[in-house]
């Protein structure tokens, strides 16, 4: 049996096909990653929740460098607030440091429709920082996409 021997960006990559989208390597060496957690069209508006993720692997300091972005975009008639209709939104989570732990969810009744969606999103750095530790390299959150 022959043991292959990957690179971390290769395994990161590898890994993240367990995920809503794969890292994806970027021009300039670094491994991004992006989807929509949940999107509702509604009548002339609509909303999206995305998520990003985008780090670099310092093989001379043996360091990953993460920044991660959970963005809400609107865009459409509404009344005022980009939320036609009611409903509510329950985000928990806990800060060490830079870091963010917790899950999004919502519950919203649209115009007669319900929308339903839950995601935790501390999975794609839990996931970076397990195969980093494997390979002895230390992760670094970082609150600027600039200082990946």
């Amino acid at each position: 049996m022959q043991v292959i021997n990957l690179s971390l960006k290769e395994r990161l990559i590898d890994v993240s096909k367990t995920l809503p989208a794969t890292f994806e390597e970027q021009k300039d060496g670094t491994l991004k990653l992006e989807f929509k957690v949940a999107e509702r069209k509604v009548f002339l508006s609509k909303k999206t929740l995305t998520y990003r993720a985008k780090l670099r692997v310092d093989e001379a300091y043996r360091v990953v460098k993460l920044f991660e972005i959970l963005k809400e975009t609107g865009l459409g008639l509404s009344s005022g607030d980009m939320s036609p209709g009611f409903g509510f939104k329950v985000e928990t989570y806990k800060t060490t440091g830079k870091q963010r732990e917790g899950t999004i969810e919502e519950l919203s009744k649209l115009f007669g429709k319900d929308y339903k969606y839950s995601w935790d999103y501390s999975t794609v750095r839990k996931m970076v920082e397990q195969e980093a530790n494997k390979m002895g390299y230390a992760l670094s959150v970082v609150l600027l996409e600039k200082s990946v």
